[in-house]
């Protein structure tokens, strides 16, 4: 059996695979309901989100005023 490595970095659920053979009508359909999916998460969850990467995004100590800039 085949492990997939999820972005989310999950490694256990259901199964979810997406049909080859969806007509362009199937797959907008899906496509819409994802981004109502994100739209609904986002309304709810966006605040701690930004929060939450903008912590992921720090790289450190930020530089002092004695040193120099790395540019």
């Amino acid at each position: 059996m085949r492990t997939w490595n999820q972005p989310s970095g999950l490694s256990a659920g259901l199964a979810f695979t997406v049909d080859a053979n969806w007509t362009p009508e199937q797959a907008l359909v899906v496509w819409d309901l994802l981004d109502d999916l994100r739209e609904r998460v986002w309304s709810h969850y966006g605040l701690a989100i930004q929060n939450l990467l903008h912590e992921q995004q720090q790289t450190g100590d930020p530089l002092s005023d004695n040193e120099d800039m790395p540019f």
